[in-house]
């Protein structure tokens, strides 16, 4: 070997070194940055000795993909029972002690005391009093539902707003990794951006990919709606002001599609959009329903009839009444929670009379049980207790048993939100256990591990030790060849 191709050697090698410190510095720095993905600099031989070619990002095509779907289920679950966690919420605690089940319970334990106590003026004010509970429980619920609904709507219009700006972040960064790939850039940060808009798309809304020439993508939803391709395509939504039952909500459009809601409690959504769908959709209404006939059969209960020996009067509200002022019939009326109260002629606070519950008589004297007077009459009170346990009609579409008492429907109302709760729950720990192994195992393969950037770095300095020596004894060399020639 010359001194010249000795010199070159080793002036190349330390421009290596150069270049491969500053890659291992970059992938040191960024060890904790989930988004970021090992660099690693490809050395090939040429006539003046190795030099770096190319700087290789680390990247696992079908991890990532894996990491991406796994995000998408995790968020859509967790989203879902985040709503469902919501609407347990109304009711209480873990006792479910707001929950209409609980009051009208109670208001039934009260009615028997007064039943077997009918002279008792305190117990029918109790009564009343554990009605009026019921009332307005039902009420607050009813409000409390469309609440969620109304939050869930909000969290839509804004989650469609991010990821519009997701998707115009990423035509911009496809753009810049398009055209730097064809003029041999290196786009390593441009691609880690990529993933990260990639990761963060995913957690809104189900996502596919395809890659093509030049580094190009295109984005597609988890059904094939195009989201993606060449431009960003529109996500549309009309966020509504309120609701209120029977009041359904504007849909979201992908470039024009309208977005499905998930469905059941191990939900089929892809990202929270289709879960928040679902909440305000699905089990919110059907919440919605239940306290609705819950109200409707309360009020269907403690009607009067009238008492005549041929009736002529149609059934009136009786301890129960509503905005509509009737007795409803067997189907279901929609907002009937959110206005049941009461009826004032009850209430001694508004002039009415309590003991109207014991004898009839709230709409008038033809409606009047009690003709004698009698303070020992409980014929009605003993009525009312056993209707709240004996079997009737509720609507279908409220989705329980159509054919249970007052009481075992509210029961069953706890019991369907709680059973969809436990599976959701249950589901999002076995989905957020698979998120998390799929981003470790795209980690292991594709993140920055400090142990072996180290000893690389090690590596380096005793190489670059080595060329460092050869120049110096290259230059004593030269020194003394000059030194000999005179």
């Amino acid at each position: 070997m010359t001194l010249s191709s000795a010199i070159n050697s080793a002036q190349s090698s330390l421009s290596n070194y150069a270049t491969q410190t500053n890659i291992l510095s970059r992938n040191i720095s960024n060890a904790s940055n989930v988004d970021y993905s090992r660099r690693n600099a490809v050395l090939a031989t040429s006539l003046v000795g190795a030099q770096v070619v190319t700087i290789q990002r680390a990247q696992d095509e079908v991890l990532f993909r894996k990491s991406i779907s796994s995000t998408s289920t995790a968020s859509g679950q967790s989203t879902l029972l985040s709503g469902l966690t919501n609407l347990k919420d109304i009711f209480g605690g873990n006792d479910y002690e707001s929950a209409p089940a609980t009051m009208i319970a109670t208001m039934r334990d009260t009615l028997s005391s007064y039943a077997a106590k009918p002279g008792e003026s305190t117990l029918a004010q109790t009564a009343i009093a554990d009605a009026n509970t019921v009332a307005i429980g039902l009420r607050d619920a009813s409000a409390a539902v469309q609440n969620v609904r109304l939050q869930a709507d909000q969290e839509i219009s804004r989650q469609v707003h991010t990821l519009n700006e997701l998707l115009a972040d990423f035509e911009t960064n496809n753009n810049a990794i398009y055209s730097g790939t064809q003029t041999g850039r290196d786009v390593s940060a441009e691609l880690d951006h990529r993933d990260s808009l990639l990761k963060r798309i995913s957690e809104i809304i189900g996502v596919t990919t395809v890659s093509r020439s030049g580094n190009d993508m295109a984005i597609y939803t988890s059904d094939g709606t195009t989201l993606f391709e060449t431009v960003a395509r529109p996500v549309t939504f009309e966020a509504s002001s309120g609701f209120a039952a029977g009041i359904e909500g504007k849909a979201i459009y992908v470039d024009g599609v309208a977005l499905a809601p998930g469905n059941g409690a191990t939900t089929t959504a892809r990202g929270s959009l289709q879960a928040l769908l679902q909440v305000r959709d699905v089990y919110a209404p059907t919440m919605q329903r239940q306290l609705d006939e819950i109200a409707r059969a309360l009020i269907v209960t403690f009607a009067e009839t009238d008492q005549s020996a041929v009736p002529t009067l149609a059934d009136a509200p009786g301890l129960f009444t509503w905005g509509g002022g009737t007795v409803p019939g067997s189907t279901m009326v929609a907002g009937i929670a959110a206005t049941i109260s009461v009826n004032p002629a009850l209430v001694q606070s508004l002039g009415g009379n309590p003991q109207l519950l014991r004898d009839g008589g709230i709409n008038g004297a033809a409606y009047i049980a009690n003709t004698a007077g009698n303070a020992g009459f409980s014929t009605r009170l003993d009525s009312y207790v056993l209707a709240l346990d004996t079997p009737m009609a509720f609507d279908p579409a409220a989705g329980l048993s159509a054919s249970v008492s007052v009481l075992d429907f509210a029961a069953d109302s706890i019991g369907w939100l709680e059973l969809n709760r436990s599976e959701a729950n249950s589901s999002y720990e076995t989905r957020e256990a698979t998120r998390y192994r799929s981003a470790e195992a795209l980690s292991n393969k594709t993140g920055v591990s400090l142990d072996e950037e180290m000893s690389m770095l090690l590596e380096l300095e005793q190489a670059y030790k080595a060329a460092a020596r050869l120049i110096s004894v290259v230059d004593e060399m030269l020194k003394a060849l000059m030194a000999a020639a005179g």
